[in-house]
């Protein structure tokens, strides 16, 4: 459909689109620009690649442009677009810039990683439309650095993305500073249950648009699924971007390390790449976008952080080197390719391993993939040569500057060379392909162990050494190779006895086997070597005990034969619990054992008398009123040398024994005395004053001291610091 069909349509948003070179509208663009809806709330659930952008462009022109399809002067804001991520705010942002440059529009961005000086003054200044991110726009509103009280339109773009990345709590609130009438274009690869709960809250009647193809979806790119070894993944992804020679190629990687190594391992194989993940700078990451846009790189290996919204001109080859996590993650990675357009390819390492998972996948996106090998080094091999002769470069006129060079070659070398010097010269260009181990999709199974085939005609030889001299075939075996001159396939069985061993070797090799050995017949470690004229005869091999043939090991098992054990006599019911028959008189229940009765009689006494009592276990031995106690006094109290009390393990005795611990406290010597009798714990000793203690020996008689009760200072006396004699330590006059 031609624009000057669409009487609907903005002029200044039409002329815009025909100097880009639009033609015709995608279903997605046709259905939010139809006059119907305008000024609706929508909630648009399109897939990747479909022209999203231009089409809410096209939505919010008729609200925030006036009658003639232009802007007044800016101030504050009159639409605002949220994203997911900074490369894809900045992408809707250039996008809107050609979009309504007729219009005379004024666009600021509000992204992370950007300077917000620069972004401030932006907004200070004005703008009719403001792109950001959800973090760096809530910023700005709790900074005070945006207005959006007059914002007619807001567009949540990548809508499940960015409930996915956690910004639920940041869209909330900028949905709360934003005017109730406004008109909110929800756009979404899917509508799960979150999305429609935000719709409900945030948007007034909206309408339902679907442009998604659920029987078929990117019909332009084809899904190759290739099954790789393990360790052949990264030279897989070599042959594939071989192989195609896209333009522009993007590969996907599940983490920065991953990103990190195949980069470095196409840069080592000549490949012009770049890197985008997270870890890098805002700078970083749109130097990255940008040398894929100028054709400096022509490989990008980036993290699913670039998976969503980055356009590249050109890009007609993703490669998934690991697999996504979800199928949604497998559509928006391959939705980098096949847009506007163009066909793609989508291209997918597998292993063995993941087969069930990339099956998942592509079943759940509802997605058709063709299962081939990756492509061999014959088979770059036999494209580059097509690609080489198909090259327009040779129908094409020589320039009359380059005739001179042109004809100098045809007169230095023949056809041959010059077509050898030009093999060297494209292949130089290009990076070599690589081998591939074949892999199939039976490959993985584990395989049942084949029965080993008979030896065949041999002869045998012993050896003077056995298990008590410390063979062991596994020794055994590279000496028989070494010494005889023969491989493993050549040598059959080796039985190890007490005494000696045997090797068993094919008869074919057997002679060529003497000659090695020469006339010592013996092996590095000594050990002689004799041939047998047939085969030895060796005892039959133990079976482990209670193994059934063919059967578990244990319990059992073959017990032998145990001979006739005739029939079983009834038993009669064995069941715990149940009747256990006639059991006779059995007499008076009295002359039975107590702990025999069913009422549990008291435990029979461990000690029947005392003799039979330990030590440690008899009664303390019963004591007069007028025998004096043995423990009256508290055991510090006793001469140093007096022992008696630790005669006996003081955990033996009975708790009830200790001399303080149940006499009354009448009988402590210091506790309920008279204050005026004397006693020796009458007072203690920090009750006495201080000065009443005189410290140091009295004065000599005749010379009393100079002052009342002072003691002289002592080292002994560790209740002071010693302070040291008026002039005792003076220094020495140096002489």
């Amino acid at each position: 459909m031609r624009y000057e069909r669409i009487p609907f349509l903005i002029p200044t948003l039409q002329l815009a689109l025909e100097r880009r070179g639009y033609t015709s509208l995608t279903p997605v663009q046709e259905a939010v620009s139809d006059p119907d809806l305008a000024g609706a709330d929508l909630l648009v659930s399109a897939q990747t690649g479909s022209g999203k952008t231009v089409g809410f462009g096209l939505a919010i022109g008729p609200t925030i442009l006036d009658e003639e399809g232009r802007f007044g002067p800016a101030t504050t804001p009159a639409a605002l677009v949220i994203a997911p991520t900074r490369e894809l705010a900045l992408q809707v942002k250039r996008e809107l810039t050609w979009l309504y440059a007729e219009a005379g529009a004024v666009l600021a961005s509000c992204v992370g990683g950007m300077d917000m000086r620069d972004e401030r003054r932006s907004l200070e200044r004005g703008a009719h439309i403001v792109v950001a991110t959800p973090g760096r726009l809530r910023d700005h509103i709790t900074r005070g650095s945006i207005d959006l009280s007059q914002v007619a339109a807001v567009v949540l773009d990548e809508a499940d993305e960015m409930l996915d990345l956690g910004f639920r709590e940041d869209l909330e609130f900028i949905l709360e500073e934003t005017p109730e009438d406004r008109q909110t274009l929800l756009f979404s690869a899917t509508v799960s249950k979150p999305i429609a709960t935000l719709a409900e809250t945030y948007q007034t009647d909206a309408q339902r648009i679907s442009t998604i193809n659920k029987s078929e979806q990117h019909s332009d790119i084809s899904y190759l699924s290739h099954l790789v070894a393990p360790h052949d993944i990264e030279n897989a992804i070599i042959n594939v971007l071989r192989f195609h020679e896209a333009p522009n190629a993007i590969v996907f990687a599940n983490t920065r390390a991953a990103v990190n190594r195949l980069v470095t391992r196409l840069s080592n194989r000549g490949f012009a790449v770049v890197a985008l993940s997270g870890e890098l700078s805002q700078a970083e990451r749109a130097g990255a976008l940008q040398a894929m846009r100028d054709g400096r790189a022509r490989v990008c290996v980036a993290t699913d952080v670039a998976a969503r919204g980055i356009d590249l001109p050109n890009l007609d080859l993703v490669v998934h080197a690991d697999l996504p996590s979800s199928h949604e993650t497998l559509l928006h990675r391959s939705g980098r390719t096949g847009r506007a357009g163009r066909k793609g390819v989508s291209a997918l390492m597998v292993t063995n391993r993941a087969v069930r998972k990339a099956e998942r996948l592509l079943r759940e996106a509802k997605l058709s993939a063709d299962w081939v090998d990756a492509p061999s080094a014959d088979d770059v091999r036999g494209r580059d040569l097509d690609r080489m002769i198909s090259d327009a470069a040779w129908s094409e006129d020589l320039p009359e500057s380059q005739q001179e060079w042109l004809g100098k070659l045809v007169e230095s070398f023949s056809a041959e060379q010059l077509a050898a010097g030009y093999l060297r010269l494209w292949s130089a260009a290009r990076s070599a392909p690589e081998e591939l181990t074949d892999v199939s999709l039976d490959s993985g199974k584990k395989k049942e162990r084949e029965p080993r085939a008979p030896f065949g005609p041999s002869v045998w030889f012993s050896i003077a050494s056995g298990r008590d001299t410390g063979a062991d075939p596994r020794r055994l075996l590279p000496m028989l190779c070494k010494a005889g001159g023969i491989d493993k396939t050549a040598i059959g069985a080796i039985r190890i006895l007490d005494d000696v061993s045997y090797a068993e070797i094919a008869q074919d090799k057997a002679e060529g086997f003497v000659a090695m050995l020469g006339g010592e017949m013996a092996l590095d470690d000594g050990s002689k070597l004799a041939q047998l004229a047939e085969a030895p005869v060796l005892p039959e091999r133990k079976k482990p005990p209670f193994r059934k043939e063919g059967g578990r090991g244990g319990f059992g098992g073959d017990r032998g034969d145990r001979g006739d054990r005739g029939p079983r006599e009834d038993r009669g019911e064995r069941s715990y619990g149940g009747d256990r028959g006639d059991r006779g008189d059995r007499g008076p229940r009295e002359d039975r054992k107590p702990y025999r009765s069913d009422d549990r009689a008291p435990r029979k006494p461990r000690f029947q008398s005392e003799e039979e009592r330990p030590f440690s276990a008899r009664p303390a031995k019963p004591r007069s009123s007028g025998d004096k106690p043995k423990f009256d006094k508290p055991k510090f109290d006793k001469p140093k040398g007096d022992k008696s009390w630790g005669d006996k393990p003081r955990s033996d005795k009975p708790r009830g024994d200790k001399p303080w611990g149940d006499k009354p406290r009448s009988d402590k010597p210091w506790g309920d005395k008279p204050r005026g009798e004397k006693g020796k714990f009458d007072k203690p000793k920090f009750d006495k004053p201080r000065g009443d203690r005189p410290k140091g020996p009295p004065p000599p008689e005749g010379k009393p001291s100079s002052k009342k009760n002072k003691a002289r200072a002592s080292a002994s006396d560790t209740s002071k610091r010693f302070t040291p004699p008026k002039g005792a330590m003076k220094p020495k006059p140096r002489g």
